[in-house]
């Protein structure tokens, strides 16, 4: 579980983050939705450490970010994974060196111990005869797929994931999506998303959180989005001729 408290974070005099608290729970899909500018970026990255609230505080499972010694901040990065929006994999590398990179870093295994938890993560995420491929040899769905693999490879506890169907056609998004939430509890992991992707949101949105202008404008499950009159989900989810039609059709079914 990661809690947030009242996070603030400001560049300059633009405060990007005012006074964000929510919780995402271990075990689902938590996404981070938002219009362009909305905070949301910022957002993920002070859960990655990478920028530093002013204001407020980040748990995770009841550890204090800010309040951990730089060896115990070295400690939770090792349990942490991440998928970056456009895969970032090492284009000299295999998939096989590719998904092993973090245990060799990060690990004291040997060569056979990680080429085995490679293999066995490269299996899990459905890529069949890729180890001695390169990036270049693939396509975005499989460059995916073992971008997934590299970030579950050190069993980490916490996922986060940057718009991890950027540039992806509507299947294969869907594809990644169902493989992230398998993963997300077969694992037992906090995962977090951030994405613009509204089909996710009705896939895999177990908890939603939507930033507007750096304040947290809702929060609820994908079940629960169609149904809300909040102000900012029907400006940003209901924009689309697609989610009106959804919508009153729901609204019907529930008449009926």
């Amino acid at each position: 579980m990661i809690e947030i408290k009242n996070i603030e974070k400001s560049f300059g005099d633009n405060k990007v983050l005012k006074g964000i608290s929510t919780i995402f729970e271990t075990g689902k899909t938590n996404l981070i939705i938002g219009q362009s500018g909305s905070g949301k970026t910022v957002l993920l990255k002070s859960l990655l450490g990478i920028h530093t609230p002013e204001v407020g505080t980040i748990s995770f499972d009841g550890r204090i970010y800010s309040e951990l010694s730089d060896d115990d901040k070295r400690a939770l990065r090792t349990e942490i994974g991440m998928v970056f929006q456009g895969s970032a994999l090492f284009d000299s590398m295999t998939v096989e060196e590719n998904v092993g990179f973090p245990l060799r870093m990060f690990s004291n295994k040997t060569a056979a111990e990680i080429k085995e938890r490679a293999d066995f993560v490269i299996q899990r995420v459905n890529l069949t005869n890729a180890h001695h491929k390169k990036p270049s040899e693939l396509s975005g769905g499989m460059q995916k797929r073992v971008a997934i693999a590299r970030a579950i490879v050190n069993n980490p506890k916490y996922l986060f994931c940057d718009e991890p169907n950027s540039g992806l056609d509507p299947k294969t998004a869907i594809l990644i999506d169902n493989l992230i939430q398998e993963i997300t509890q077969e694992y037992n992991i906090t995962t977090v998303i951030n994405s613009h992707d509204m089909n996710s949101v009705m896939e895999i949105g177990q908890k939603i959180i939507l930033l507007k202008e750096g304040l947290l404008a809702w929060e609820g499950t994908n079940k629960e989005i169609f149904k809300t009159d909040n102000e900012a989900i029907v400006d940003f989810v209901y924009s689309s001729n697609l989610f009106k039609k959804i919508r009153k059709a729901q609204n019907k079914e529930e008449q009926q």
